[in-house]
């Protein structure tokens, strides 16, 4: 017998309950959709990677532009950090 993974895409309430409110994820952005999390426009050099910060249901807690200045973040809020890709 094969055990199977079984992959079920979670809604937004299921992300929100994920990690008890404990876990934030980062990922990187351009700053193209920075501009467009925080509703305003973002003036960097061009090719500067940006990283977000977001609760398990995607609501942006932070965008910095270093992955060590946004696992700096995480842990001020308490937070469990899982970097995504």
């Amino acid at each position: 017998m094969t055990d199977k993974l079984i992959r079920k895409p979670l809604n937004p309430l299921e992300l929100a309950r994920l990690g008890g409110g404990e876990i934030a994820y980062i990922r990187p952005i351009r700053p193209a959709e920075a501009s467009r999390l925080i509703g305003a426009p973002i003036h960097v050099e061009e090719g500067t990677r940006l990283y977000a910060v977001c609760h398990a249901d995607g609501t942006p807690l932070a965008i910095t532009d270093s992955k060590a200045g946004a696992i700096a973040n995480v842990l001020e809020h308490d937070l469990t950090p899982i970097h995504v890709h």
